[in-house]
């Protein structure tokens, strides 16, 4: 009996030295501490997901829930617009290869900055638009931007888009994450239905969106 453990655990040995852990897995740690994170709120996370995952240097997006009072909600306490959170989708980008006014810049060119507590057809202070910032210079960065786009913005309205320091993120809940990939018919009927790329070019030109 004692040699047959003896042989087995030989044999587990032999199995872990000959298949070690990838050098990708290894590195991923180094990967993560490089990357810096952004959030941004432009109603339906999904969409969101969609915008910034097209950004070159941008590693990974997360939808999810800020700004509310409510620990850890669920999407039908924060669907009822009374816990006070903002779907949002949390970017973590490396900082080497996009910046965060480059960031805050596709932010803009995909929410309607002039719809208070809506975005596009869905209605609701959980589908709010804004920027929460992460440190004083997303802040001065986020700020100047919206200055500047006062004065240049092609589209009538005030602009009224929040800017507001980031609180607790909550990830939302795995049906939620990636949906315009797992579920394309759907999200184009979605999408399509809602106007958003129809508001977007009538906002922002060829550019929206």
């Amino acid at each position: 009996m004692r040699a047959n453990v003896l042989l087995s655990a030989t044999l587990l040995l032999a199995a872990a030295l000959a298949n070690p852990v990838p050098a990708h897995s290894q590195a991923k740690p180094a990967a993560q501490s490089a990357a810096a994170r952004a959030t941004f709120a432009g109603g339906c996370f999904w969409c969101m997901e969609e915008a910034f995952d097209k950004v070159p240097g941008v590693v990974a997006t997360v939808s999810g829930y800020m700004g509310g009072k409510l620990k850890s909600p669920t999407y039908e306490q924060v669907s009822t617009g009374r816990t006070g959170h903002a779907e949002v989708v949390q970017v973590e980008y490396d900082p080497a290869k996009v910046s965060y006014a480059k960031l805050v810049e596709v932010f803009w060119r995909n929410v309607d900055p002039t719809q208070k507590d809506a975005q596009f057809c869905d209605y609701g202070s959980q589908y709010r638009s804004g920027i929460f910032f992460h440190d004083e210079e997303q802040k001065r960065v986020a700020e100047a931007s919206r200055v500047a786009l006062q004065t240049t913005k092609p589209f009538r309205g005030e602009i009224v888009s929040e800017i507001t320091r980031a609180a607790e993120f909550y990830p939302a809940e795995g049906y939620h994450q990636d949906y315009y990939r797992k579920n394309p018919a759907r999200y184009k009927f979605y999408k399509s239905g809602c106007g958003r790329e129809a508001r977007l070019q009538q906002l922002w030109g060829k550019s929206g969106g």
